[in-house]
């Protein structure tokens, strides 16, 4: 079978589809046929309860170990947060030469970044070569500052 035996099958599924036969004859008859004089014994009511008490209570475990485990995830990311932002700016090198500002700053955004990237990532040869690469440049800069005067 190729493309266009593919396409004009698709396209004849577009068009209207009449029935065989006639359904509402037979529905109607079975609507007919359906004796209202049988009953049936009601279901009691403690029968039908049980299951919807099962389901609250499975729901309302599953609710509160979600809420649980979500409110320890952002607990740890605030304290993280929190560590990050009230450390010390020791790492921080500000140049006197402003033409070399621009580079610092630059530079030290990109070492916490690699940073928080190997905080998610710790095994990763690449971000530490990227971060070795960062740290070398920084201090090329500084080197340079050093011996502009």
């Amino acid at each position: 079978m190729n493309e266009f035996e593919w396409l004009r099958q698709t396209r004849a599924l577009r068009e209207p589809v009449t029935p065989r036969r006639d359904l509402w004859s037979g529905i109607d008859a079975a609507l007919d046929g359906v004796d209202t004089t049988k009953t049936t014994a009601p279901v009691p009511r403690r029968a039908l309860r049980q299951p919807q008490n099962w389901l609250i209570a499975a729901s309302f475990v599953g609710l509160s170990l979600f809420a649980g485990s979500l409110a320890v995830h952002l607990r740890d990311r605030t304290l993280a947060n929190a560590t990050a932002t009230t450390a010390p700016d020791m790492g921080r090198w500000r140049p006197n030469d402003p033409r070399l500002a621009g580079a610092a700053v630059e530079l030290d955004a990109a070492n916490m970044e690699l940073k928080q990237a190997i905080e998610q990532s710790p095994h990763s040869p690449a971000l530490q070569r990227l971060l070795n690469r960062t740290q070398k440049q920084q201090a090329q800069l500084r080197q340079m500052e050093h011996q502009a005067g």
